[in-house]
């Protein structure tokens, strides 16, 4: 909760969420959403004001000394006059056991560059140099606050296929992204935050289902003209393709199915930024 001159707002309102080891959680939202504070909250950085917070049950601070948690986070944590390995070799020396300085590297794909100064660095090779940070007590849970920050398209697939390789391993991982095809390619459960509050909580597969946007695609005799099919919204036809938008997709489907010619039927729903969209609109209606 925020003490503004005008109001109080509270940047996490009434979130309850359990997750168990080994599971993928994506957290969702527009600026402001609260996730940055939710995952301050998992990281021990502030204290919930109502509430309990409990990290393989011990709090949040006790299990981030143990190292059972490491994050990567968007901004700050590295000087600049040192280079890579220095700073990895530096916060290594603060654990009293820890993964090998070359193995944290190598796996967070920061070898080629190990040399370098941090200043010199790129947004993206610095994040990278972050998550050889948050490698290093071999966490059993990373926490990673918009973690592709910086990266361009290849260096962000790359960090990707890291994460999965560690993801194998058995560790949970707990990501903020504003990158909506990240939750859809790596995430195995959403987490929807809005003004504070939890608007969805499921499988990616459940999420994308929240999206009003469908379409009925099927094949068509030529020439045959088509007939008034209902609830269709908007249709796209090439040549013997018939591509219907519509909002009642089984309905259409049916009357396709055992009124017409219709064959080679297809239903499709939008994707993720479909759903984020109807999801948010229907939050601001609360």
């Amino acid at each position: 909760m925020f003490r503004t001159r005008k109001e109080t707002v509270h940047a996490v309102n009434d979130v309850s969420l359990r997750i168990d080891r080994g599971e993928i959680v994506a957290l969702l939202g527009p600026n402001g959403a609260g996730k940055t504070t939710l995952l301050d909250i998992i990281l021990g950085m502030s204290d919930p004001q109502d509430g309990t917070v409990s990290v393989f049950g011990r709090s949040p601070r006790e299990a981030v000394s143990r190292g059972l948690v490491g994050a990567v986070q968007q901004t700050g944590g590295l000087l600049d006059d040192l280079s890579v390995r220095e700073t990895v070799v530096m916060i290594a020396s603060l654990y009293r056991k820890h993964m090998p300085v070359d193995e944290a590297l190598e796996r967070a794909g920061a070898t080629t560059f190990a040399k370098r100064k941090v200043s010199k660095c790129s947004g993206g090779q610095q994040q990278r140099v972050r998550f050889a940070l948050a490698l290093l007590p071999e966490p059993d849970l990373l926490v990673l606050d918009e973690p592709t920050a910086g990266m361009d398209v290849q260096s962000r697939h790359e960090f990707w296929d890291t994460m999965h390789a560690e993801a194998r391993e058995g560790r949970t991982v707990v990501f903020a992204t504003h990158y909506l095809q990240e939750a859809e390619d790596f995430a195995q459960r959403v987490v929807l935050l809005d003004r504070g509050a939890v608007h969805h909580d499921g499988t990616v597969d459940s999420f994308r289902s929240a999206s009003t946007h469908q379409a009925v695609t099927f094949t068509w005799p030529e020439p045959t003209p088509l007939p008034g099919l209902p609830g269709i919204t908007h249709l796209d036809r090439k040549g013997s393709r018939v591509i219907a938008h519509t909002h009642e997709s089984d309905r259409l489907a049916r009357v396709l199915l055992t009124q017409t010619p219709a064959a080679e039927l297809e239903i499709s729903r939008g994707g993720l930024e479909d759903a984020f969209t109807a999801l948010i609109s229907r939050s601001d209606d609360t």
